[in-house]
């Protein structure tokens, strides 16, 4: 097991409690302005992602961050850390997955926990240009990293050092259960309607395949991904898009140093999310499990411009390239 040290999570007393801590981050960090210069990645499919950059090319090292579930480069977690980078010389790049740059996707199907074609082809676009690149997944983007690290680890490219994985529903069906609990009904109300205007949006262009009647009035995500991700991606239902997308299934044979980061008191990760033993018997897996922090949250005061789970998450990945000698995570 790998051996992982860093500063004890504490958080404020004022904000304490799971729904506190994810919400009030996601509310203040909205205040940060990043100004992107943004490329378009042309896929193989005839679809398309958008990346937002900053320091296009300055570096030989890039950062890609991918957002969670209706995120984008714009979610406050993104900006947040763009703004944490600092003092690092690396470029920042964020990939706004099908469907959340701004500009409806050219395809039927738009993305899903588990889809690493997109994330390959971004790295091999990337790799044109850079040397070591360095990935990090908030929520959905943290599962979808991971599941890339471990499924095919032969295939990872030669490109990637190193991989964080922050409040990823590592078991999605456990993690969509768990949301769609009578407590977390604020949650899953917002997550339904931003679906659902972009299946209204869909079915505007592809009535034959898409039907957005009742959409709206979907109750949860074993719904909702049972009538339309599923389908649309190939699955032969909700559970079975759940089961064979979750990246628990290949954290064991991940080979890359990655870091997951999970706070308990999360409201939306069921007990699988923390995967203490696969991570002691893991060679390359780190797992860093505070008992505080929510969903994406973690409120802090910014040291040296970094929130808590920022400073953890970006010393891991500078200490994987070997230059950080600050590096808390040893």
């Amino acid at each position: 097991m790998p051996v992982l040290s860093a500063p004890d999570y504490r958080c404020p007393m004022l904000l304490r409690g799971e729904h506190w801590e994810t919400i009030v981050p996601n509310l203040t960090r909205r205040r940060f302005k990043v100004r992107y210069e943004r490329d378009r990645v042309e896929l193989s499919d005839g679809d398309f992602v958008d990346l937002d950059h900053l320091g296009r090319e300055s570096s030989d090292t890039c950062l890609l961050v991918l957002h969670g579930l209706e995120g984008s480069s714009q979610a406050p977690y993104v900006k947040s850390l763009a703004m944490a980078l600092g003092s690092l010389a690396w470029d920042f790049v964020a990939m706004n997955m099908r469907g959340c740059s701004g500009e409806m996707n050219r395809a039927v199907r738009f993305y899903h926990s588990g889809e690493t074609g997109d994330l390959r082809e971004v790295l091999e676009y990337l790799g044109n240009r850079y040397d070591s690149i360095l990935l990090c997944g908030f929520s959905l983007g943290g599962n979808v990293v991971l599941k890339y690290l471990g499924e095919d680890p032969e295939t990872v490219s030669p490109k990637v050092k190193a991989g964080v994985a922050v409040s990823a529903p590592v078991d999605l069906e456990g993690s969509a259960l768990k949301i769609g609990r009578k407590s977390n009904q604020l949650y899953m109300r917002r997550f339904i309607r931003m679906l659902s205007q972009k299946i209204e949006e869909k079915a505007q262009v592809y009535p034959e395949e898409l039907d957005a009647v009742g959409c709206r009035d979907l109750q949860d995500f074993l719904a909702f991904d049972g009538r339309y991700t599923a389908p649309l991606n190939g699955f032969e239902s909700a559970e079975d898009y759940w089961r064979r997308c979750s990246s628990l299934n290949w954290l064991d044979a991940i080979q890359v140093p990655s870091l997951l980061l999970n706070a308990r008191n999360d409201p939306f990760l069921s007990e699988a999310c923390f995967p203490e033993e696969i991570a002691k018997a893991s060679e390359s897996l780190y797992s860093l499990f505070p008992d505080e922090g929510g969903h994406l949250g973690f409120p802090s005061r910014r040291v040296d411009g970094m929130a808590w789970h920022e400073a953890v998450a970006l010393r891991f990945l500078e200490g994987r390239l070997g230059v950080g000698e600050r590096d808390p995570v040893l």
